[in-house]
């Protein structure tokens, strides 16, 4: 099943995209997220064309826990070592927009860059579990997810961490939709890419991470409390603009399209501070 929201002239509106692309508004103001009360709720009985709604972020993450270096040729590119284990920092619930929503290049901003990858949403509450298994028994769903990251912040001023270069608001558009855990037999086999302006500069594939969506759930949930809504990104392959010979950083006017099998695509413009 296809979560999204939409926007219409009453507000956000919860809704599900059936398999002929139409959209079914669900009766009720937008709740907070629960998939399995998504699930449960009556649809209005109107149908909307896709191509004639403005999808929103189809959640407001409680906090979104991000995975740094997850793939071997992103760290190779930046000439890093893989990790022993996983790398976490925090994108605040302020970054997130909608699938086709301006991303804004911050002021000061000298290198702002790109990276697609696999959301995963949590469902239930997680903290401590016991195996991989139940980690798995946590997850409502998946959802694209682009960590937009402005690399003079985060690697020139970051002073040893970096969230100054991850935080920005609009640096972390979601959806546009959550495609339901039931739905992907194997997380670890959805290709996934990004281009720039029409040029490709992502295509990969989840089976090439270093720690999989298993064992990230697992191992977070060691650290810090999971409840239902909150997102781990699991980090972005190669391709990146600070990888290009020579780098390539975006620039107002630019159009990202990002995309993953299933999830969707994003279509974001880049647009100046004011």
């Amino acid at each position: 099943m296809k979560l999204l929201r939409i926007h219409t002239p009453e507000g956000l509106r919860d809704a599900v995209l059936n398999e002929d692309g139409g959209v079914l508004p669900l009766s009720g103001p937008s709740e907070p997220f629960d998939a399995d009360r998504w699930r449960s709720r009556t649809p209005t009985g109107l149908s909307l064309n896709y191509a004639d709604v403005r999808p929103a972020s189809p959640l407001d993450p409680g906090k979104i826990v991000c995975v740094g270096l997850n793939y071997a040729d992103h760290a190779a590119e930046g000439g890093q070592q893989a990790p022993a284990e996983p790398i976490l920092f925090m994108k605040a619930p302020d970054t997130v927009v909608g699938a086709y929503d301006d991303i804004v290049i911050p002021r000061g901003a000298e290198k702002t860059d790109w990276e697609v990858e696999l959301g995963v949403v949590i469902g239930r509450t997680a903290a401590y579990l016991t195996d991989e298994a139940d980690a798995m028994a946590h997850v409502a769903g998946y959802v694209l997810v682009n960590d937009v990251s402005e690399r003079h912040f985060q690697l020139e001023r970051g002073g040893g961490q970096w969230d100054k270069g991850k935080n920005a608001a609009t640096f972390c558009p979601l959806g546009p939709w959550i495609l339901t855990a039931d739905a992907v037999p194997d997380p670890q086999a959805l290709r996934l890419g990004l281009d720039v302006n029409g040029t490709a500069m992502q295509d990969s594939s989840t089976a090439e991470m270093i720690f999989g969506v298993a064992f990230l759930v697992h191992y977070v949930s060691q650290f810090m409390t999971l409840y239902p809504g909150d997102v781990i990104s699991t980090g972005t392959p190669a391709g990146v603009g600070a990888g290009q010979k020579p780098p390539r950083f975006l620039r107002e006017g630019d159009v990202l399209r990002v995309w993953a099998d299933g999830l969707g695509e994003q279509r974001n413009r880049l647009v100046a501070a004011p």
